[in-house]
């Protein structure tokens, strides 16, 4: 089976005229989105603090994280990225997909949109 892929622009959500298109492998085990710090610094997007990250073996890291506007398959949402360091991968995570009202389709392995869900 392969991966899911997809296509994203990033924007500085202070300056949307500065952007980046990119295609991430999405990794619905990844909260955060991950995208190379400088990549990040190239559209000017400043981090606002550090986070803890436990990896999937089990180790403590830290990585600084900060806030973008990712648009994929026409929509748009301010979400929080990670620094990725040079060893890291770059990944879109589930927040993002959430966030974008997006999801895999579990059977044909393709981005599709969703409704939000309301719980009353």
């Amino acid at each position: 089976m392969g991966h899911t892929t997809a296509k994203v622009r990033i924007h500085n959500p202070h300056d949307p005229s500065k952007s980046l298109d990119l295609e991430l492998p999405i990794d619905t085990r990844s909260t955060y989105t991950w995208i190379k710090r400088q990549k990040l610094e190239k559209i000017s997007i400043k981090p606002t603090t550090r986070w803890r990250f436990r990896t999937i073996e089990g180790r403590i890291i830290e990585r600084e994280i900060g806030e973008a506007v990712i648009e994929c398959l026409g929509e748009r949402a301010t979400r929080i990225v990670v620094f990725a360091e040079e060893t890291d991968s770059e990944v879109l995570g589930v927040d993002a997909l959430e966030g974008l009202r997006l999801e895999v389709d579990p059977v044909t392995r393709q981005l599709r949109k969703v409704e939000a869900l309301l719980a009353l």
